[in-house]
């Protein structure tokens, strides 16, 4: 049977068993779907892309574990990224053109991807940043999130005119998180905190088909993580941003295998397509590693939006697999 060339169908494609041709097995089976996105994080920033010195030992599990997209682009900056995927549509059909000054709010004409999904029965979870407008009407909780853990703006303590703003007094450790409408104190840095809230609601939503978000801030900027993490970089980069930068993505790293770690546990593994992608080019990494391409977060050629993309379904998508079609930010949503 040949593969349909369109992006859209070569990610539905990848969905399906080793007989193709046969798609009855899907119909009704619900998985439970787990959808991580790292920002600013870069395609050659992961171990399994060829880094000279960063070890992404849990990534590089998921990789083998997963069907890959070699050739999947997503929008140069993050909110545009974002509306593409909660949306199914082109960033400038939602009216985001910007990361700041409200240019970032997604039109409310949009449907959003958790909305579908909570329609059809699924417990729907935000965690982490949402950056598609801050003022009330645009929040996760009117856009289909049944819980909703979230920073606001577009990064932890980012402050710019109109209604995008931090939480006054946040920060990466012990950030002040908006969670179902309420401003909270956490205890922590920013990613394991916003892991350990997933998990905690995974674990109470297990008994139903649930949609989990997780969206991190880091390693977007400004790169901050505890020493630990940075130290093994120190004397391999040129400066402490960029060791920070590396530190915060094996902190992420970490999560990732504590993730994988309690779907196994809690039984839940085998009916859960577990997404990992990127939402732009590498904020810091371009220049020491970039798998061959030109360009970073913000610009125009691959390296600005070539990120990497990994399906997990066990039985159902092929681990090991490559597919070097093209594909987009704005086919996860039909497919």
């Amino acid at each position: 049977m040949r593969l349909p060339t369109r992006p859209a169908a070569l990610l539905g494609a990848a969905l399906l068993t080793v007989s193709i041709a046969v798609a009855a097995p899907l119909k009704g089976s619900r998985p439970n779907i787990i959808l991580v996105m790292p920002d600013d994080q870069g395609y050659g920033d992961l171990g399994c892309h060829g880094p000279p010195f960063l070890k992404t030992p849990n990534l590089d599990q998921l990789h083998a574990e997963s069907t890959r997209f070699t050739d999947f682009h997503v929008s140069p900056t993050c909110a545009p990224t974002r509306a593409a995927l909660m949306s199914g549509r082109a960033p400038f059909k939602n009216g985001v053109t910007h990361t700041i000054l409200e240019r970032e709010r997604m039109t409310l004409k949009a449907t959003t991807i958790a909305q579908v999904l909570g329609e059809s029965g699924y417990r729907t979870g935000i965690f982490g940043k949402w950056h598609l407008g801050d003022a009330d009407a645009y929040q996760p909780d009117r856009r289909g999130f049944d819980e909703v853990f979230i920073h606001a703006a577009g990064g932890i303590g980012q402050n710019y005119p109109g209604t995008q703003g931090a939480i006054p007094g946040t920060g990466y450790f012990d950030p002040l998180i908006k969670h179902n409408g309420t401003i909270v104190k956490t205890r922590g840095y920013c990613t394991d905190v916003f892991f350990q809230q997933a998990l905690a609601w995974i674990r109470d939503s297990k008994d139903q088909p649930f949609f989990a978000y997780i969206p991190t801030n880091a390693p977007h900027g400004p790169f901050i993580v505890a020493d630990d993490y940075k130290k093994p970089f120190k004397d391999k980069v040129e400066s402490d941003a960029v060791a920070a930068f590396f530190g915060m993505i094996a902190n992420i790293d970490e999560n990732m295998g504590l993730l994988m770690e309690k779907l196994e546990e809690w039984n839940l593994a085998d009916n859960t397509l577990l997404i990992f992608m990127t939402d732009n080019g590498s904020a810091r990494g371009a220049r020491i590693h970039n798998a061959g391409m030109k360009g970073g977060k913000g610009t125009v050629t691959e390296g600005g939006s070539r990120v990497p993309l990994f399906m997990r379904w066990p039985g159902h998508t092929r681990p090991g697999v490559d597919i070097d079609k093209l594909t987009r930010h704005v086919d996860l949503f039909p497919t």
